[in-house]
């Protein structure tokens, strides 16, 4: 993932059950920082609105020193992929884009075809992934809203009245059952929980 992208990934920040902030990942993370200096109660945890996954940023030192953190292509946040091996067996790639090498088995047919498109082989794949991602259907965005809604919701609600009917909801597509089961949670997690599901204004 370009540096330019994982700073402005969209994220959600809370403070305990309160949202925090909402925005590019680099802003959030300093708001954030911010409230830690102030003495904010807690759990404070920052959400990757892509996945719902949990956001692991150090805060640790200046805000100038954790904005070159988060624009370090050296994946620290819980949303990246593994860390790649060692440099000492560090193979091809451009490590300063974030390429993390990985093993692709294909057909011969298919490494011809690959090897005939300009850029050669790593290009054209992620050509061809960026593409998918940008096309995705109706029912591959409908599964990953659900399960982005699903990972929030199993670290923020988990042990809140109704969280697993609320998840059946969520999975069966009954808006109005997950509505019913969310009605009684803290006001800005059910929003949030809302927003990632069925893409409603918070």
């Amino acid at each position: 993932m370009p540096v330019t992208d994982r700073i402005q990934r969209p994220s959600t920040a809370f403070d305990g059950a309160q949202r925090l902030a909402a925005g590019p990942l680099i802003e959030v993370a300093l708001t954030v920082k911010a409230a830690v200096d102030a003495g904010a109660a807690g759990p404070l945890l920052i959400f990757d609105d892509a996945t719902g996954r949990v956001v692991d940023v150090d805060l640790r030192g200046t805000r100038t020193e954790i904005a070159a953190r988060l624009a370090d292509p050296t994946p620290t946040e819980t949303m990246a992929p593994p860390p790649p091996p060692p440099a000492a067996t560090r193979g091809r790639g451009r490590p300063k884009l974030g390429v993390v090498g990985r093993e692709v088995t294909l057909l011969p047919r298919h490494w011809d075809w690959l090897a005939a498109q300009p850029g050669g082989a790593s290009v054209a794949l992620r050509k061809l992934v960026e593409a998918a991602r940008r096309d995705a259907g109706p029912d591959q965005r409908l599964r990953m809203a659900r399960e982005t809604a699903y990972r929030f919701m199993n670290a923020m609600a988990g042990d809140l009245s109704g969280y697993e009917e609320a998840t059946r909801a969520l999975f069966a597509g009954d808006r109005s059952g997950f509505e019913a089961q969310i009605a009684d949670w803290p006001a800005d997690i059910a929003a949030h929980a809302r927003q990632l599901a069925f893409g409603a204004a918070p």
